[in-house]
């Protein structure tokens, strides 16, 4: 995982994702997980791409299940847009990038 990508724990979860101003991309995942595998490239590219303008962090499942039952996980990979420590959308599924640039920058607006 690069710098661009913050690894989000149960501890830092509200400090990094709830209580940010910037528009938050968190990727819900587990290693042992194929299309976390897949996803997980795009997402970097993302958080170069968008760097300062979005922060996006990954939270580890099976590390964090109390996370993954607080939002709901049922599936993964599952990306959940947070802004102003509010839910505004989610996507299930390794997506294309297209869609995933689509979908920031339709919350972006």
């Amino acid at each position: 995982m690069s710098e661009a990508v913050k690894s989000v724990t149960t501890d830092t979860f509200d400090n990094v994702v709830l209580q940010s101003q910037n528009l938050v991309m968190v990727d819900f995942w587990a290693t042992w997980c194929g299309p976390c595998k897949i996803i997980a490239p795009v997402v970097e590219e993302l958080a170069r791409e968008y760097e300062g303008r979005v922060t996006f962090a990954k939270v580890n499942t099976d590390e964090n299940p109390d996370l993954a039952s607080r939002f709901n996980i049922r599936g993964i990979p599952t990306l959940i847009f947070f802004k102003d420590g509010k839910i505004l959308d989610q996507v299930v599924g390794a997506v294309p990038k297209a869609q995933l640039k689509s979908k920031i920058d339709s919350l972006l607006g």
